[in-house]
């Protein structure tokens, strides 16, 4: 039973109906539809398997790792750490602020729950770190978090695509499908990561979130 309900607390943070706001974000894609750098369902696949083998797996899963262990060993200077060693690694103001906001409204689901913790400055800045805080409470396996953080960016860029490229509902879960065949393989890299080959590396993903600041017509927000 214990098991069971981890499991459904996976599924949880997974869920594309978490009140993070993600669904208001494209992580640049808007410019590059707007470039004509992705125009169609090909195009989409490769802008994000670019993404999973670069920020994926050589930022956002090792910070959460580590994150993860940091909680679990009640270490607030690590965490405080890593904390800002993600936030550096947002390249643009944009996707700085994405993830702070992300952070804050992550920390009030987690208000909403009954979770009151004193590290709440740093929760607040982060929503990976509050990802890897609320796994770690809850007893879930560090696989397990990361399988739901991984599973959410993905879904959540998915459908954005199918709003600006723009792709059927279809042909977004046919991507679903594909590209998540690729992270088991993409955490088990992401876990053997040191510490000094940490860092995001996606040049066009920060072109694009820098022009779709001052991109003239958004749906999404900068």
């Amino acid at each position: 039973m214990k098991n069971m309900l981890q499991y459904l607390r996976n599924l949880q943070l997974a869920s594309a109906n978490l009140p993070v706001g993600g669904f208001t974000y494209s992580q640049g894609l808007e410019w590059a539809v707007e470039a004509k750098w992705v125009t169609n369902q090909i195009e989409t696949k490769d802008w994000l398997i670019q993404q999973m083998y670069s920020t994926l797996r050589f930022c956002d899963l090792p910070i959460l790792a580590r994150l993860h262990q940091c909680t679990i060993n009640q270490d607030e200077q690590g965490f405080s750490y890593w904390t800002r060693n993600l936030l550096c690694q947002r390249e643009t103001s944009e996707l700085r602020l994405e993830e702070q906001q992300r952070g804050k409204a992550f920390f009030r689901f987690l208000e909403g729950l009954g979770f009151i913790h004193p590290w709440q400055n740093l929760l607040i800045q982060s929503q990976v770190a509050g990802f890897a805080w609320y796994g770690a409470t809850n007893k879930m396996s560090l696989e397990d978090i990361q399988i739901s953080w991984s599973y959410s960016w993905l879904e959540s860029n998915i459908m954005a695509a199918i709003k600006l490229v723009p792709l059927g509902q279809q042909a977004g879960q046919q991507l679903i499908y594909q590209l998540s065949t690729l992270l088991p393989s993409i955490i088990k890299q992401a876990n053997d990561v040191k510490d000094d080959d940490i860092g995001a590396g996606s040049p066009l993903v920060a072109i694009a979130s820098s022009c779709h600041e001052t991109q003239y017509s958004r749906l999404f927000r900068s």
